[in-house]
């Protein structure tokens, strides 16, 4: 038989408890929390290691011996700074010079050539000029279109294989097409001068060596970027490129 608690008992033993309860929960955040006055913001990484990401060295294109003109040089090198290749190799057209650089994907020049393009100057593409007959195209249409391109291997009307450029405007990258001896393609390659290289409706023609030793292996083993440098209009309005040795530099801390 249980006895009844004496009178008063059972609230000493549920203050004594809450007690008892206060100073265990001291004594765990005592455990826990840091002392007064410790910060507790998040930990700051090295001062030095930030510097030294801020300030290391991007990547810029490796022309080797060749010495391309500024143009070239400027896109090349802010292609890879900023990645714009996707880590594909890539090739550019400077049209101005008449002339193909194809570069590895890790931004080494591997060769460069003499190109013929179309005979008109100009960037764009005339309306519906991938779906007029070729005799149909008059001669101020017959221009190389600037811009930034995917390439692609393909096949072209006279089942010949080819690097496609921009392939609804039926523009391409082929080996120097000689079926009309008046024209003197080959001729206009050899020579030292670009000024005789405005000659095609718009394909950049290629030696054949260069297309299929150079070009054609690089896009089917690596993929391929392709740009074609403006002439009416600034490499910055067309790519929004820039001149990456011109960037302001992060200051050391």
């Amino acid at each position: 038989m249980k006895t009844a608690p004496a009178p008063g008992t059972a609230k000493s033993e549920f203050l004594d408890s809450i007690q008892k309860g206060l100073l265990l929960g001291v004594a765990v955040l005592a455990l826990v929390l840091p002392p007064t006055g410790m910060n507790m913001r998040k930990p700051v990484s090295n001062p030095a290691s930030r510097a030294m990401t801020a300030d290391a060295p991007h990547k810029r294109a490796d022309f080797g011996s060749v010495v391309p003109t500024e143009d070239v040089r400027q896109l090349a090198n802010w292609a890879m700074y900023v990645g714009d290749n996707q880590n594909k190799s890539f090739v550019i057209l400077d049209k101005k010079d008449a002339r193909v650089y194809v570069f590895d994907r890790g931004g080494r020049l591997k060769a460069e050539s003499p190109a013929l393009l179309g005979y008109a100057v100009g960037d764009d593409n005339a309306p519906g000029i991938g779906s007029k007959p070729i005799a149909d195209v008059l001669p101020e249409e017959r221009t190389t279109p600037a811009g930034r391109f995917v390439a692609e291997i393909g096949m072209n009307a006279r089942n010949e294989d080819v690097v496609w450029v921009d392939y609804d405007a039926a523009v391409s990258m082929h080996r120097v097409l000689t079926t009309n001896p008046q024209e003197r393609r080959l001729e206009r390659l050899a020579t030292a001068t670009s000024e005789d290289n405005r000659v095609s409706y718009g394909c950049i023609n290629l030696p054949v060596a260069f297309f299929e030793q150079v070009l054609a292996p690089t896009v089917r083993q690596e993929g391929a970027i392709i740009y074609v440098l403006p002439e009416t209009r600034s490499p910055q309005q067309v790519f929004a490129s820039f001149d990456v040795e011109r960037q302001p530099k992060v200051a050391k801390r």
